[in-house]
């Protein structure tokens, strides 16, 4: 029991709360360590506004969101009963109409460009900051090189990407202002392996990002054809050229011309000339 006139002491490991459901959202300035320090504040100024604009566009006032600040990105984790659909209608329609605001007044070096990314999941949330693997993985698609080429691919100043569960829960039914032909499927390389997603905008070549080249030996190996049969224990000759193309198949007579290498007449070799 705790003496009359104390106070109990805290903990000294002070466990984090239950993971709770939330929203996640990401928003991350392009080319942002390449700016000085005025522009850079300049620049942060811009990405809380825009976000606040959007998210109040989207009905969603400071009471229902926590904002952690990482320097050139803002994170908010948004109450998850607040709606998806006006948010992701926002996302859409009132940021880039902010950014294309923000940008006619700025100078060139001080153009604002932005990669977002839009979540939902379970965080644990104490007065040391916020932990999960689903945070994680929104912090991964934020980062990854899929969403950065979107971004200068768009002319709007922005590129998005969606969870798959955003996709499934929202994006696949087409509510009216999130065009589900727009949301292209991709393979995004995570630490612990593969995660889908959903890119809005100009479909990826591949929808996958590029895998580090095989080995030299591997790729020798997949490019080389099945080569025809021949001599047992001799390497198969290659079917010379004649006019451009390969003689081999089943061929029953050539017109003119005189041969000094192996042609293969159906799989068989006959060594030239004749």
């Amino acid at each position: 029991m705790t003496p009359k006139g104390t106070t109990p002491k805290k903990s000294a490991a002070i466990r984090p709360q239950d993971p709770v459901s939330r929203t996640i959202l990401l928003l991350d300035i392009e080319r942002y360590s390449d700016r000085d320090d005025v522009e850079q504040a300049y620049l942060r100024r811009m990405l809380y506004e825009i976000a606040d604009r959007t998210l109040l566009a989207a009905g969603i006032d400071a009471t229902r969101r926590l904002r952690a600040d990482r320097g050139d990105s803002v994170m908010e984790l948004i109450d998850a009963n607040a709606s998806l659909i006006p948010l992701l209608r926002a996302l859409l329609s009132e940021t880039p109409i902010q950014l294309r605001a923000t940008n006619r007044k700025a100078s060139t070096s001080a153009q604002i460009r932005l990669r977002a990314v839009l979540a939902t999941g379970y965080v644990a949330i104490d007065e040391n900051g916020w932990v999960g693997a689903d945070l994680n993985f929104a912090c991964r698609l934020l980062d990854a090189q899929l969403l950065r080429d979107a971004l200068k691919r768009s002319a709007d100043d922005f590129a998005l990407c969606v969870s798959d569960p955003v996709h499934r829960g929202i994006v696949r039914h087409n509510h009216p202002g999130i065009p589900a032909e727009r949301f292209h499927p991709v393979v995004l390389d995570g630490k612990n392996g593969a995660m889908e997603a959903w890119l809005y905008g100009t479909a990826p070549a591949g929808g996958h990002e590029s895998p580090a080249p095989p080995p030299a030996q591997e790729r020798s190996a997949e490019g080389t054809e099945e080569a025809s049969p021949g001599v047992p224990g001799e390497d198969a000759p290659a079917a010379p050229t004649y006019q451009g193309s390969k003689i081999k198949g089943n061929q029953t007579g050539i017109a003119g011309g005189t041969f000094h290498a192996p042609i293969n007449f159906g799989g068989i070799y006959r060594d030239g000339p004749r």
